[in-house]
């Protein structure tokens, strides 16, 4: 107090309201203290983004990593009026549907966090997610649910991911509360949730073949002996930044490694560490590198450079090869994206002689997997190199009934649009996760098809669209599609019939 006592101005303003700041640290301290311990709450439903859901009295409480049934002490880490969030910090009883989580990163990566639910019953949750947002949002007339199609494979599933490299790492509370120093600071791995420049480091993941988890582990520790500087994304300095690994069906593997590139040394130090990984990696058909010396992770403004293989690998689906570059879409569960082709080819009910329009066509997959059943298929799709990706299939498997135009979907499907290549029999729209604009759905309904198949990954978003398409159309069929075990998300495919013209 002798500091502000010695001074005037500011000080002496300060000075004044020294008791009323301390008295507003100390509320506040003891506000955050206040927070409730909720003792033996019972877990009743699952909720969105994968957490679960307790009612404590009008209190509904979110929580992350418990199932129903399970029966637990709840710390309040946020409230609200009529909400809060709260983390579990002991378990009394545990659910039945509770099975024991598999990987050693489970509850820190942020990822997979319903590996503590019996697969079976992550399923049922994803049905029941589809039929509450179709019923709740989208408010129309539904006929039975097919049952969710589950993955035959739920571990090593994926096909392709993405590990950031960083010189922060993350530690984990056990690893803080050590407290011990640690003489390397450098991670390759996944970001965590909500600290966009700490990187937990991965030793194993689940997710895709065991040979990612081994090229991971190898670039590290080489990087680790040879001194690589790990890139740090506060300062934007360091080399080793991205790397990124797709197999596929076809047995092929791609490795595509990201570098800030500043001189000719850096330049020969990143080819010597690619060198070492084709050595290492006999398997590997196309090992890729891109110089990036911008503040962001994205490479679709940038060159791809060949260092030894192809500059692409396929995947096959019914015969059918799709070529996969390293900026390709291609959907990350393989299996289970030709189950779910295969129902949208089924609900399009193609005879051989429709027109289909396939909105929102990515690299033209669907359409060239529907085109053996159809007089034409036109596709549209925002990314020009997508475009590009999908005349390429076309021209591989010798498809010669396919269009495809790139621009933006509003811009693209219009009333002249449709006048200069005919009125679609069927459409089918496969959307970004906000869904279709209302310029697309009114184009929709001005063109008529037979029959629409919309195909979603984020089923809040389809019911919103289904009720505007509901003056015109029908829902005859439903049909869930598991693509993410361990996760909330859920694909589902729609059919939408054109409804009869009322008699006079």
């Amino acid at each position: 107090m002798k500091y502000f006592e010695n001074h005037g101005g500011m000080s002496g303003i300060i000075l004044k309201f020294a008791p009323k700041l301390d008295l507003l640290k100390t509320t506040v301290a003891r506000k955050k203290k206040e927070l409730p311990l909720l003792e033996k709450v019972t877990i009743t439903d699952v909720a969105a983004e994968g957490k679960a859901l307790a009612k404590v009295n009008d209190l509904v409480v979110f929580v992350p990593y418990v199932v129903p049934g399970d029966v637990v002490d709840l710390q309040v880490k946020r409230k609200k009026n009529h909400y809060a969030e709260a983390v579990a910090v002991k378990i009394h009883e545990k659910s039945p549907m509770r099975v024991e989580p598999f990987c050693q990163h489970y509850g820190v990566c942020g990822g997979c966090k319903w590996q503590c639910l019996a697969y079976e019953d992550q399923i049922k949750y994803k049905q029941k997610q589809v039929f509450d947002n179709l019923t709740r949002i989208g408010k129309v007339e539904l006929p039975e649910f097919r049952p969710i199609l589950g993955s035959e494979k739920t571990m090593f599933y994926r096909n392709k991911l993405e590990y950031t490299f960083s010189n922060k790492r993350w530690l984990t509370e056990e690893e803080v509360k050590q407290d011990v120093k640690y003489d390397q600071m450098n991670a390759v791995g996944f970001h965590i949730p909500g600290a966009f420049d700490k990187v937990l480091a991965i030793e194993k993941c689940w997710l895709q073949d065991d040979i990612s988890n081994r090229i991971r582990n190898s670039i590290r520790d080489y990087a680790y002996a040879h001194n690589y500087p790990f890139f740090d994304l506060r300062t934007q300095e360091g080399m080793l930044r991205n790397m990124m690994v797709r197999t596929s069906s076809t047995g092929e593997l791609m490795v595509l490694l990201q570098c800030k590139i500043t001189n000719d040394e850096e330049l020969a130090k990143m080819k010597e560490l690619l060198q070492y990984v084709a050595d290492s990696f006999p398997e590997i058909t196309s090992l890729l590198y891109v110089i990036n010396n911008k503040c962001n992770d994205t490479i679709g403004d940038l060159d791809v450079e060949v260092f030894s293989g192809k500059d692409h690998i396929f995947e096959e689906m019914e015969g059918l090869r799709f070529k996969v570059g390293p900026k390709s879409f291609y959907q990350t569960n393989s299996e289970q994206a030709y189950n779910l082709y295969k129902v949208a080819r089924e609900f399009a009910g193609l005879e051989g002689d429709e027109l289909v329009y396939d909105l929102y066509t990515g690299t033209g997959t669907i359409a060239n997997f529907v085109s053996r059943r159809a007089r034409k298929v036109i596709g549209i799709e925002y990314v020009p190199e997508a475009i590009e990706d999908a005349k390429v299939n076309s021209q591989i498997n010798g498809i010669t009934n396919t269009l495809f135009y790139a621009g933006d979907m509003k811009d693209i499907l219009t009333e002249d649009f449709i006048r200069e290549h005919g009125r679609p029999d069927v459409i089918i729209t496969d959307p970004p996760r906000a869904g279709m604009h209302n310029d697309v759905i009114n184009v929709i309904l001005a063109a008529e098809p037979k029959r629409i198949v919309y195909v979603s990954c984020n089923p809040a978003t389809q019911a919103r669209d289904l009720q505007l398409l509901d003056g015109k159309y029908k829902v005859t069929a439903v049909q869930p599609v598991d693509m993410f075990p361990h996760t909330h998300h859920v694909e589902n495919v729609v059919l939408l019939e054109k409804r009869e013209e009322p008699k006079h």
